[in-house]
C-alpha cells in the first residue's frame, strides 16, 4: 500500500497544481525531500476543506529564491536559513517534518541493507579515494561478502539542494578531509572524478538505478518509491543501522530546537545506539509581514491541520511527525510573529 501510494505522488500533486487554476488557495515551493508527505497532506486537506495547494518541488535553493521573490506564500528548505538572514529578510522559519537521507547503490547480487559502510569509508567514496567496490576497506566492513571488481560512480544533486546540505553536513562532521577540502552546502564541488548529477531526489534516484556500480543519496521516501538498494551506515555509537522511522526518531530525540535562531538544528551524527546518522528536518519559511495576509493565514491553517491530523500519514511514509509539545511551541513562539 505504501509503495502504491508513493508511485502516485507525482500524479497527485500535479493534479492538485492543475486544479489550482480554480482553487489556488495556497502556493509554496522548495525542497524535494518532503514532497511525498506534502502531496499526501495536500490531497487529504483538499478533500476535507476544499482548499488546494500548488507546491513546486524544485529544490531548497529554488524555494528560498521563490519566497524571497514573494512569488509564493511559503518556501520550503532542508538547509535551514541562518538567524541573521531570517532577520534581514523579515522571515520566520519552523520545522514541518523529520526524515532521513540515505546512501543508495546499484550493485547486483545484494539485497537492500545487506552491505555496510562506515562514516569514514562513505566520505572516501565521495572524495573519490575509494573508487572500486572491492576496495580493501569495504571488504573489511563486509566479511563473508564477495564484492565485485567494479568501478564506483558517484551520483549527486545537480541543483541547489537541502538534501545535499544535509548529506555534506554529515560528511563534514565525520571526515576532517571532507571538511577541509569540500565542506557543506546546498551545492558543492564534487571531488570524485567519476560522478554524474541529477536534478531533485527524483533525478538522483533515476541515475542510481540507471548506472551500474553507482552510489548516491536520496530522502528515504524515494528509496521506497523506487525500491532502491540502500547501505547500512555506522552511527556515532559504532552501531550499524538501517534507515526507518524508528532510527529517525532516535536521532531527533535529543534535538534542542530553540537553541538555534530559526530552529535550524543539525541532527547529523546524533548519538544513540539506534540513531540514523543522516537525519534532518525540513523547514518552512514565511514572512512576518506577508504581502497577502489571507494566503499566509491559509498556509498556517494547512500546517496546523497537518500537525494535528497528518501524523499517521507521515508515519506511513516513514517520516517522523513533530511531537505535539513542539508544534504547540511553534504556534506560540513562531506563528505568533506572523501578522494576520
Amino acid at each position: 500500500m505504501k509503495r502504491a501510494f508513493l508511485k502516485t505522488v507525482a500524479v497527485t500533486l500535479a493534479s492538485l497544481a492543475m486544479g489550482s487554476a480554480f482553487a489556488a488557495d495556497i502556493t509554496g515551493a522548495g525542497a524535494t525531500f518532503p514532497f511525498p508527505i506534502y502531496a499526501k497532506w495536500a490531497e487529504a486537506y483538499k478533500k476535507e476543506t476544499g482548499t488546494g495547494m500548488n507546491y513546486q518541488s524544485i529544490g531548497s535553493s529554488g524555494g528560498i529564491r521563490q519566497i524571497r521573490a514573494k512569488t509564493v506564500a511559503f518556501g520550503a528548505t532542508d538547509a535551514p536559513v541562518s538567524g541573521a538572514d531570517l532577520e534581514k529578510d523579515g522571515m520566520v522559519q519552523f520545522p514541518a517534518i523529520i526524515g532521513g537521507t540515505v546512501p543508495v547503490i546499484h550493485l547486483d547480487g545484494f539485497k537492500p541493507g545487506e552491505l555496510r559502510v562506515s562514516a569514514g569509508a562513505l566520505a572516501e567514496i565521495f572524495l573519490g579515494k575509494i573508487a572500486k567496490w572491492n576496495d580493501a576497506k569495504l571488504v573489511a566492513l563486509n566479511p563473508g561478502k564477495t564484492l565485485p571488481d567494479q568501478n564506483i560512480t558517484v551520483v549527486h544533486r545537480a541543483d541547489g539542494s537541502g538534501t545535499t546540505f544535509n548529506f555534506t553536513d554529515y560528511l563534514t562532521a565525520v571526515s576532517k578531509e571532507w571538511a577541509d577540502t569540500v565542506g557543506k552546502g546546498a551545492a558543492v564541488k564534487w571531488p570524485a572524478p567519476s560522478s554524474v548529477g541529477g536534478k531533485g531526489n527524483e533525478g538522483v534516484a533515476a541515475n542510481v538505478n540507471r548506472v551500474k556500480g553507482a552510489i548516491g543519496y536520496v530522502e528515504y521516501a524515494y528509496v521506497k518509491k523506487n525500491n532502491m538498494n540502500f547501505l547500512q551506515l555506522q552511527n556515532a555509537d559504532g552501531k550499524f543501522v538501517s534507515p526507518d522511522d524508528k532510527t529517525f526518531v532516535a536521532a531527533a530525540a535529543g534535538a534542542d530546537w530553540f537553541s538555534v535562531p530559526g530552529m535550524g538544528v543539525s541532527m547529523v551524527n546524533a548519538k544513540g545506539a539506534e540513531s540514523w546518522p543522516i537525519s534532518t528536518a525540513s523547514f518552512i519559511l514565511m514572512y512576518k509581514e506577508p504581502a497577502d495576509k489571507a494566503q499566509s493565514a491559509e498556509v498556517l491553517k494547512f500546517f496546523d491541520w497537518a500537525f494535528k491530523n497528518g501524523k499517521s500519514m507521515a508515519s506511513e511514509l516513514d517520516y517522523v511527525p513533530l511531537p505535539d509539545s513542539l508544534t504547540a511551541e511553534i504556534r506560540s513562539k513562531v506563528w505568533s510573529q506572523i501578522r494576520k
